[in-house]
Formats: C-alpha cells, structure tokens, sequence
C-alpha cells in the first residue's frame, strides 16, 4: 500500500512556493498527494507568523489532531506531522513542546532537509526540530511540484533588510539575499520551454533585487531578461514603494508580457504612521508613484495592504489613509488590524485607541475598499478580456474560472464544444456582460482559444 501526504500552506506567495518544494520532495520519495488530512499518512504545515491568527489556527489545526483517525493500512503505524515555515523557524523546539502530536519541525532555511527528518521520525519514533540561522541559498534546485503546469513561482529573492516596526519577516526569513541574474533567467527558459504561459517573479521586497550582489537594484533588468524568454505574462511580488524606480515602471510601458497589474503596500497614508512603522517613504512620495504608473500605462490595476489600528494611530491619521485609498482607486485592498507580534519594535508601542474605535476604522474602511473594487472594475463592463483560463467556478461547473491580465477573476459559461480539460492553461477572449465587485463576467468569443 502506497505513502499519501497532504500539505496545508498558510500566508504569502513565498510559503505556496514553498508547499510545491515540499510536495516535490515528498513525490520523490514515492508519496502520493491527497487533499484531506484523513486520508494522509504525513501531514506537512507550511506557515506564516506575520498575522496572530496564523498561530492560534496552527496551534488549533495540530492539537486536533489526535482526534482525527488513522487512515486504515497506514504503512507507518501513525500519522506523521511536520511544520515549517516561518512559525517553525521563530518556534523551533518550542513547538515540540507545546504540541504533543508534532513529530517534525523544520525552518525556512533548510527545506530541502525535510524528507532526511520525515525518515529519522519514522525510523527512530523520536520527535527532532532543526533550525538554521541563515540560509546557504535557494531552494531552487530542490524538485517541484506546481500547482498549475502553465503557471510557475520564480523566487529571485529571499529574506528583506527593511525592519518594518511591524513585522516579523526578517527574523525568520533572514537578510535579503539575491540570486545571480543567470540562474533566475536559465530556470525562467526551463520554465517556458516546458509550456509555462505565466511568470510570477518572487521576494519580500523585489524592487532591491541585486543590491547585495552588483551594489544596486538591478531588478529593471530581470524584469527584460525574463520577458525575453518568451514567456506570455509577467508577474512581480511583492514590491517595496521605497524601491520602486523609475526603470522598473517604465517596464510597464515598454514589455508587452509584463501585466498592467501592480501590489504596490501602502499600509497607511498617514505620514506620522508611516515613520513610526519605518516605511522610509511619504504619503506624497506613494501618491507621487501612482502618478508614474498611471502616465506609463493608464490601465494599470493596482493593489495594496493596509494595516488599521498601528499604535499610535489618531482619527485623523486614519482618515488620511482613507482618503488616500478613496483619491487612488485600488483595484483590491487588503485590510488588516495590527496584530502585535513580539519581538519587533512596534510590539512595545502603546495603543491610543480602543478595540471599538479600531473596529469601527476598520468596518468604514472596508466599505471604502468594496465601493473602489466595484468602480475599479466598471471599466472592463462591455469590453473583451482575454483570460488565461484556470480551472471550473467552486462555486458552478459550469461556468470556467480564469485571471485576465490585470489579475481579475473572470467567469464565463463553458462552451458547448469545448471541456474543461482543452481549456485550462490555455487563454480564451470574454466579452464582459457584467463587472461585479470581486469578478467579472461574460461570455466566450467564438474562435478565441489560442496558447
């Protein structure tokens, strides 16, 4: 009877590219991938500490554990559980001790050392955490297992040098480091050749690409290293507004496989909030930046992260971050209430405000964001959207689920002649009937699959 293992991510882009190494790794062992823990022999937690929330649900998901049932014929005679990711890094052995069915801990420096763990677990019974302080380089020779064959992560970056006040990031991802330009192209070709049809460029801050390795950002010059490879769309993620350079947004005018689409994290549009979270940039800078963006390419969808209730923060300062997500117009917002997290300096900073103040920030803010979205999106009603078709709405499979090039979700009715399985990874034109506030849809143009 054969091994199956489930892997549950939590957090960024950077953590899901690292599950596809992890399941990668596991597939090499012979393993097979399930979706649900019940049916799982090895259970592998890939997690982010960035937020509170991370933590409890972790802490919650493996304590319950004990009250899921072995599968039957298990070859291992138990359920083998690991976590990694950025709470295994910051917790390590703590975690062992907190959490009676872990068997495994690992961090976000030594992923490839997993299955080594996994076997030392199982042969030995014994429960072992193994972090390293720094990293020796990039997971990217480790196998893989993508999500998506016509879709790839590319990291090009680890770690950040930024400290935010707020954040845990550099702690457990360590400082930023970058990868010779020649080995991010060679994997990038590797990529198209094998029928990729989408890039998405990863880092905690990739706009400072190159700094540690040619004494200046030289991110410009990935973004038309890895546009020459022939691939059909170009993503970045995520982008520092201090680093953003004037060579990087005119790439957005001048490289036709490079998205109109940019997560630009503002966080708050206070200047006061801003220095206190040690952003380095000003409220005026951010909007300065917009302006750039949209010169280049007027259609540009942007998105942006938002933290309410920083300590310190006033009615007033909030209300310069609400006008300015209003005076911009993000395609999506992603609002969040500050969550402490100790060990950054922000962490001993005293709130000024209640819970109920905060909420309310908070509930008023949100409204704001579903009223922009919903605007945002008006300007694709009527118009034909070539969309890079994905899978099956969750919610009707009748309907295919794709992005179009401005990273909105579309739906459109299947054809009558045309399966689900012909159409994914490949790209189709909708003509909008309806522009929602979260997606958009329409119907597909006769003779329009193509890629």
């Amino acid at each position: 009877m054969g091994l199956f293992f489930c892997v549950k991510t939590f957090g960024c882009q950077m953590n899901k590219h690292d599950s596809e190494r992890v399941a990668g790794m596991l597939e090499a062992l012979g393993a097979l991938p399930v979706n649900d823990i019940e049916a799982a022999d090895v259970v592998v937690y890939m997690t982010c500490c960035v937020r509170e929330a991370a933590d409890t649900r972790l802490y919650g998901q493996v304590a319950s554990m004990k009250n899921i049932p072995l599968r039957p014929g298990t070859p291992l005679g138990k359920r083998i559980v690991a976590v990694g990711g950025c709470i295994g890094q910051r917790d390590g052995e703590k975690l062992l001790a907190a959490l009676p069915h872990l068997d495994v801990v690992f961090g976000t420096h030594n992923l490839g050392a997993l299955p080594r763990l996994l076997r030392e677990a199982v042969g030995s019974g014994e429960r072992a955490a193994e972090v390293l302080d720094a990293s020796s380089g990039f997971s990217s020779d480790l196998p893989t297992d993508r999500e998506h064959a016509w879709a790839a992560w590319l990291p090009i970056t680890i770690g950040c040098n930024n400290f935010c006040t707020y954040c845990i990031v550099p702690y457990v991802r360590g400082r930023e480091k970058s990868r010779p330009l020649e080995d991010i192209v060679a994997e990038a070709q590797r990529y198209v050749d094998a029928g990729v049809k989408e890039i998405t460029l990863l880092g905690q801050n990739v706009n400072s690409y190159g700094r540690d390795l040619y004494g200046q950002p030289r991110f410009a010059a990935v973004l038309d290293a890895v546009a020459a490879t022939g691939v059909k769309r170009l993503r970045f993620a995520t982008s520092h507004p201090k680093d953003l350079t004037d060579e990087v947004i005119d790439r957005f005018g001048s490289l036709e496989a490079l998205m109109p689409a940019l997560h630009l994290p503002v966080q708050a549009g206070s200047d006061a909030v801003l220095a206190a979270m040690n952003r380095r940039y000003t409220a005026a800078h951010y909007r300065g930046l917009v302006e750039k963006l949209r010169r280049v390419c007027p259609n540009i969808a942007l998105s942006t992260d938002v933290i309410v209730g920083f300590p310190g923060e006033t009615e007033k300062d909030f209300l310069d971050t609400y006008r300015l997500i209003e005076e911009i117009g993000y395609h999506q917002v992603f609002t969040f209430i500050y969550s402490k997290r100790e060990g950054t300096p922000a962490a001993s900073l005293p709130a000024n405000a209640t819970r109920e103040e905060i909420q309310d920030r908070f509930e008023r803010l949100e409204k704001l964001v579903q009223d922009s979205a919903w605007k945002a999106n008006q300007a694709e009603a009527g118009a034909t959207v070539e969309v890079l078709v994905e899978g099956v709405s969750k919610r009707d499979p009748r309907l295919l689920s794709g992005k179009s090039p401005k990273n909105q979700t579309v739906h459109a009715p299947l054809p009558e002649d045309c399966s689900i399985e012909q159409l994914q990874g490949r790209f189709v034109d909708v003509k909008v009937d309806e522009a929602r506030t979260w997606y958009l849809s329409g119907t597909v143009v006769d003779g329009s699959l193509h890629g």
